[in-house]
């Protein structure tokens, strides 16, 4: 059995759209399969309406543990260079080469922290 939550992120649709459309919270591979090869309408407009700038889910993996999760990406995101729990220290990841300053930005997914290398 998988999850709402793993479905809508196997279909490449938000969960909020799972859950308006009646997905149950949970379901086989088979009935997963099924919708994923036949969609009904709302996934097969969804579809069709996706340009493909921006994706639907985005996986998260920390730099130092490997520990990792599939979110929504938000606008606000900076570029970064790694991605590190918050409970990891910074000596835990390369040091910024020569020349580029380092700053973290809190908030990413459940635990993560972005760390930006840029130039100084």
């Amino acid at each position: 059995m998988i999850s709402r939550r793993e479905a809508a992120q196997r279909l490449d649709i938000p969960l909020q759209m799972a859950t308006r459309h009646g997905l149950p919270t949970r379901m086989t591979e088979q009935e997963l399969e099924r919708i994923d090869t036949d969609p009904p309408p709302w996934l097969r407009q969804s579809r069709e309406n996706r340009t493909g700038r921006t994706p639907v889910w985005v996986e998260l993996v920390c730099s130092v543990c490997g520990y990792h999760e599939a979110v929504r990406p938000k606008k606000w995101w900076p570029e970064y260079r790694y991605l590190s729990c918050d409970h990891h220290g910074a000596d835990e990841l390369p040091a910024p080469e020569p020349g580029l300053a380092r700053t973290e930005v809190d908030g990413l997914g459940s635990r993560f922290i972005a760390i930006v290398d840029a130039p100084a």
